[in-house]
Order: structure tokens, then C-alpha cells, then sequence
């Protein structure tokens, strides 16, 4: 059985998406994928075993110039790529109008979420089968759900798997013991304040770890290097690619990450990772793993909904970041206090997810 996925982009749904292929995998033997990813996403697709044959667009791009891109020679290639093979399935795993417009380029059946359940509503009517799929659910649950009710077999009981960890080669030797910080996103709104991250860094060095920080992009590497001048503990890293990242995510002891991408990547390679969310729903995009520790901040869903806050700018008389600051501090007091055990205890704590509640109370 050969399938066609359409997933394009985000990194973070790109990363969502690989649990899917494992419960497929494991209950279809024999089954194949093809994934059309836009380009800066490509390596991901082709670390599971499962993918046959990454096919990469750049809608990103040619959209800058339509007229002369849609009808240029990139455009033409890839369009042969999409029907190059006769597929037994074609699964729209975004739900958007441009990845429908994709799907429907090849001739074979197409599977999608219904116009309750898809991101774009209007893109479920150009699918040949609809299926359901509950919207309060994990991002990558709702997948999994969309597979399985796609492909005819039940959704595997447990967590998913991302099945990628083996197929990527061991980073560096020889590094002492460290933390990276994912401190970027694509969104201003989900940007923790710099002088925040110093604090923790200065915090992670007296509990013996040094502190690596990367980046993607001239703005991130100025933001970098702003952090490590107010905390001399933490580096800047060169720039790397996400085979770099995965490779160096397999050294270090763990991680702290906003909502970005690269975040979800450090809990696809199960690194022991505390991610902070602000005006993002922890519930339904939360870093999904074993040794996943997420704090929601109060900005998402309930509790002040001004813009300032959405932005994770602190107003008088709201202690919404203070307390996740306070959090943060407490957790890397207790590094220092078991610093050879604590992140042991993370990986032991198997699948489940601590919050803020249950860190304060242990």
C-alpha cells in the first residue's frame, strides 16, 4: 500500500505528524509514504523508516511571485513528482486550502478532516472522503485519529511514537554537561523576555550547565547574543542545520524551549524538556513526549486576556509571569539539589506530563 501525505509546514506540525506513520506502519505491514513538505522542512520526513520518498515544494517562496513561479520549471517538476506514482491514498494532514489544492493534483483518493475539524473549513470540500476528528484534542492525537479512521485500523492504545530518534547518527563526544535553550519563535507573542533567560542561564551554570543557544536567522542571533552578555555561562552556537540541532538534542542533558519548533524536535528525540507557553494552548500543542514538562503561564485560555500579556509583557498588578519565572527558578534549584539524578527522574516518569500545579507541589 503506498500513501501520500500532505503536510508542508510548520516544523512543529511537520514533527506532529510522524507519530501517525509509526501506528500506520505497525498495523499495515508493507505500507509506504510519500510526504510533500515545503523545502525547509525536508530532512524531517525522511528520518522514519516508513517514508518512501520526500517530495519537496516551496510554496513559501513561489508565492512571492506567482505568475512567474507557478508557471516556471520548479512548478512543473514537482508537479511530475506528485504523479509520478499511482498512490492507494492521497491524506491531507494540514487542512488548509493549499495543501487540498495539493492533494487534489493527484489522482487517487483523497482523505481529510471535515469542515468542523479541518484549520480551513472550505478545504474539506474538496476531499473525497471526510472524516471527523474532535478539535480538543493533542494536535498530534487528532493525526493519529486522522490515520487510522483513513487507512481502516484502530488508534494504537498508549502514546505514539515518533519513531526518528534511531535513524538520526550520535552528535558530538566529549561535551560537558548542557542545556539548550530554544529561545526563538516565529511569533512575537511567544517570545519569553531576554532578561528572563539570562537569569535562568546564570541559574543552570550554578547547578553545573553550561548553556547553549541557538539560532536561525540574523534577528535570532542578535537576540543570542544579548542573552549570553547578560549571562556569561551561556554560548552562542554557530549556525546549524536541523540534522546539526537533532545531532547536538542527542548530547546535551536537556532542553528549555518556548512554543517553536525546534522544541517539538527536542521531544520527537525524547530530550528532557521544559517548554513555556504563554498565549499558546499547552493542551492542544503542548511539546508531546515522555520527559516533557510543559508550563502554561495563564495567558492561554482563562485569566487575562489583554494584548500586553499575550505578548508576555508584565503589567502591574498581574503576576501571570512572575509565577512562571518563580516556577522555572524552583525547578532549577532542585537540578542543583539532585544534579545528577534529576533528569534521570524525568526519563523514569515515563508518559506522564507534570504543569506548573504539579511541579509547585512536589
Amino acid at each position: 500500500m503506498r500513501v501520500l501525505v500532505v503536510k508542508m509546514s510548520s516544523l512543529g506540525d511537520v514533527i506532529h505528524t510522524l507519530p501517525a506513520l509509526t501506528d500506520a506502519a505497525g498495523a499495515l505491514p508493507g505500507i509506504s509514504f510519500d510526504w510533500v513538505v515545503e523545502e525547509a522542512f525536508a530532512e524531517i520526513p525522511g528520518w522514519h523508516p516508513a517514508v518512501d520518498r520526500v517530495i519537496p515544494i516551496a510554496l513559501r517562496r513561489w508565492r512571492r511571485h506567482p505568475f512567474r513561479d507557478f508557471t516556471g520549471p520548479e512548478w512543473r517538476q514537482c508537479k511530475v513528482a506528485l504523479r509520478r506514482f499511482q498512490y492507494d491514498a492521497v491524506i491531507d494532514a494540514q487542512g488548509l486550502l493549499k495543501s487540498a489544492f495539493v492533494a487534489r493534483l493527484v489522482k487517487a483518493p483523497v482523505y481529510g478532516m471535515d469542515k468542523r475539524s479541518a484549520r480551513e473549513g472550505l478545504a474539506a470540500a474538496t476531499y473525497h472522503h471526510r472524516i471527523h476528528v474532535p478539535v480538543d484534542m493533542h494536535a498530534v492525537e487528532r493525526t493519529r485519529l486522522l490515520f487510522a479512521r483513513a487507512l481502516g485500523y484502530r488508534v494504537p492504545s498508549g502514546q505514539g511514537e515518533y519513531g526518528v530518534r534511531e535513524n538520526l547518527p550520535q552528535g558530538r563526544q566529549g561535551l560537558p554537561p548542557g542545556l539548550l535553550f530554544f529561545h526563538s519563535s516565529a511569533r512575537k507573542e511567544k517570545l519569553w523576555p531576554e532578561a528572563h533567560w539570562a537569569e535562568l542561564a546564570r541559574l543552570a551554570a550554578g547547578a553545573g550547565y553550561t548553556v547553549w543557544l541557538p539560532w536561525g536567522g540574523p534577528g535570532e542571533r542578535e537576540r543570542a547574543g544579548r542573552i549570553a552578555g547578560q549571562a556569561h555561562s551561556a554560548e552562542v552556537l554557530p549556525g546549524l542545520d536541523l540534522r546539526g540541532l537533532a545531532g547536538m538534542l542527542l548530547e546535551v542533558q536537556g532542553a528549555v524551549a518556548v512554543d517553536t519548533g525546534l522544541g517539538h524536535l527536542a521531544a520527537a528525540l525524547d530530550v528532557p524538556m521544559v517548554s513555556l507557553y504563554g498565549p499558546t494552548s499547552v493542551k492542544l500543542v503542548g511539546a508531546y513526549g515522555r520527559t516533557q514538562v510543559s508550563l502554561q503561564g495563564g495567558l492561554y485560555g482563562g485569566g487575562c486576556q489583554r494584548r500586553q500579556h499575550r505578548q508576555w509583557q508584565p503589567r502591574p498588578g498581574c503576576g501571570h509571569l512572575q509565577q512562571q519565572r518563580g516556577t522555572l527558578r524552583r525547578y532549577m534549584n532542585l537540578m542543583q539539589a539532585r544534579r545528577n539524578t534529576v533528569l534521570e527522574d524525568l526519563r523514569q516518569s515515563g508518559h506522564r506530563s507534570c504543569n506548573a500545579a504539579q511541579l509547585k507541589a512536589g
